[in-house]
């Protein structure tokens, strides 16, 4: 009987070790959830700063082609202009072409 009561015994503490064990890897669970739900509230900070800064540097950029090609129409409006100014009948030639020619084109 000896021997049963020093098996009781040492299953107890080995059952009380596992417990002990298993209530740390739960408290080590914890941590870490807390850890990457920390990482990845940043994370998403952090790519949420950087789409934002994206987005301003492609409007940016968006704004800036932009005002580049309004600046190319306005030369080139100044610049048709100043040719029918300078010959108004071969400009309303021309112009008269173009219009027959988008006249042929519709109708096929």
């Amino acid at each position: 009987m000896a021997t049963a009561a020093g098996k009781s015994a040492t299953d107890e503490a080995t059952t009380a070790d596992l417990e002990a064990d298993i209530e740390q890897l739960k408290a080590d669970i914890q941590k870490l959830t807390e850890q990457l739900a920390k990482t990845g509230q940043h994370g998403y900070g952090a790519a949420r700063r950087a789409a934002s800064e994206g987005v301003e540097q492609l409007r940016a950029q968006g704004e800036a082609a932009f005002e580049s090609m309004r600046g190319s129409a306005e030369d080139i409006e100044a610049q048709l202009i100043a040719k029918v100014r300078e010959k108004p009948v071969t400009s309303l030639a021309i112009a008269a072409g173009v219009g027959f020619l988008f006249a042929l084109l519709s109708r096929r």
